[in-house]
């Protein structure tokens, strides 16, 4: 079995995609819709195998349901608060704890306060079947990075395929295409959440609404609506 025979290939629950024992040097991460057993890694949910190198597999497909997977980066929204958690939507199966410890130097003293609604970028640390999965506002080396709180701009929900093209490298063509010509920011989660914010509203609105239309269309289409786009703003290009 090749080990990239089935990468961008439809695949079913039941299909073996990779055997381990033919890959015994290389350190393999799995993400969501694949589960190892003995050597076999095998597929949980319909889809496309899709590999990020060096070496992350996982299956792709457009659904609204989110499925936690460790090291996703993710949007969520604050839906109440503890004494030692944050309880967050991640649209996921179960609601996700954010410890109030698990941000770049936190400690008892600077507990940071968020209002219910508050939407959050952050990243997946535990996802264990049939339990909370459990969120960090920092890096994997303790620094807050891009993670933390997100203000103003708008934020709307999507397909997770559509997050995972949107992530993808090289860099989207919608959002390549639009960051050479206006400024605006951009966060994207694995969980179906993308967040958009600019300093003119109706650059946000825009830009959210070419990204929502972007994912039936190919990447010629795709650049011609940036296009036209940019012309009603009255930006040449």
């Amino acid at each position: 079995m090749s080990d990239n025979q089935f990468v961008d290939q439809l695949v079913v629950p039941g299909d073996v995609v990779l055997d381990l024992s033919s890959m015994a040097n290389q350190t393999i991460k799995l993400g969501g819709g694949l589960r190892q057993e003995s050597d076999a890694i095998s597929v949980t949910k319909a889809g496309k195998l899709r590999l990020s190198k060096p070496n992350k597999y996982w299956v792709e497909s457009s659904q609204k349901r989110y499925v936690p997977s460790v090291e996703d980066s993710v949007l969520g929204i604050v839906v109440d608060s503890r004494s030692d958690n944050f309880i967050v939507d991640i649209k996921g199966p179960a609601v996700a704890f954010l410890p109030v410890l698990a941000f770049e130097g936190g400690t008892r003293r600077n507990i940071p306060k968020f209002e219910v609604g508050a939407l959050l970028y952050v990243r997946v640390v535990k996802a264990n079947p049939g339990m909370n999965p459990e969120l960090s506002c920092t890096d994997a080396s303790g620094k807050a990075a891009e993670f933390g709180p997100l203000k103003d701009g708008y934020m709307f929900e999507c397909s997770t395929g559509l997050s995972r093209m949107l992530l993808r490298s090289p860099p989207c063509p919608i959002l390549e295409a639009f960051g050479k010509k206006i400024s605006f920011e951009v966060a994207v989660g694995l969980n179906g959440r993308v967040w958009v914010n600019a300093a003119s509203p109706s650059t946000v609105i825009i830009v959210a609404n070419a990204i929502m239309r972007s994912e039936s269309l190919s990447v010629a289409q795709q650049k011609i609506m940036v296009e036209k786009l940019l012309q009603n703003l009255n930006i040449s290009t």
